[in-house]
């Protein structure tokens, strides 16, 4: 993967957390927290770089913070196992998203920290205020590299938008673990995959 690749996946991480306070009744203005909430984090993160940089367990707490509330992990999960999910008992649902939730946590919170001022550009949303569903649209620029769309699908709760999937230059982030999913369960069953991202996550932790 190039320095340039690695980036976005850091920019991933600095934009999953992006809905943390999307509290709006319109569709329309999913865009206007996101862009709000970016600011907040982007402030926050360079506000305590130094310190983050000598002790990242700081930038999981912000994680913990701003995202696990306002993420659809469980839906992403299920989205992610496809069909495999149905053949699942409901112990090994709850440990597919306790595992799949810390796994991202971990490994898009330390990406966080390499972000350095790249430019965010928030496409127009094409969404009516009675929209349960909505895509909301950026390009990334960094000086010298073309920009990197990076696309963000929320859905609407009762008083929240929930994000369950993030496309990066195309690349759909559910999609991509479907089929590495599909391949663990296909050679090891449910459980091996399970055991999987258990011991990617203990590796995450150090």
């Amino acid at each position: 993967m190039t320095p340039w690749r690695q980036l976005a996946g850091a920019l991933l991480a600095l934009l999953i957390l992006l809905p943390a306070f999307a509290r709006a009744a319109e569709a329309s203005d999913a865009q206007a927290l996101v862009r709000a909430t970016a600011d907040k984090v982007l402030a926050e993160v360079q506000a305590n770089k130094a310190r983050l940089d000598r002790d990242s367990s700081g930038i999981y707490e912000l994680v913990q913070r701003f995202v696990v509330p306002h993420f659809d992990f469980a839906r992403m999960t299920q989205s992610a196992m496809g069909r495999h999910w149905r053949s699942a008992s409901e112990d090994q649902r709850a440990a597919l998203v306790r595992e799949f939730q810390e796994m991202l946590v971990r490994t898009y919170a330390v990406a966080l920290l390499k972000y350095s001022g790249q430019q965010i550009e928030y496409l127009p949303v094409r969404a009516s205020s009675s929209d349960e569903d909505v895509l909301v649209q950026t390009k990334v620029s960094d000086s010298g590299a073309p920009p990197i769309p990076i696309d963000y699908r929320l859905r609407r709760t009762v008083d929240t938008w929930k994000v369950y999937d993030v496309t990066i230059d195309g690349v759909s982030l559910v999609s991509n673990y479907r089929s590495t999913f599909a391949e663990q369960v296909q050679r090891t069953g449910v459980d091996g995959l399970i055991k999987q991202l258990s011991d990617r996550n203990r590796q995450l932790r150090g």
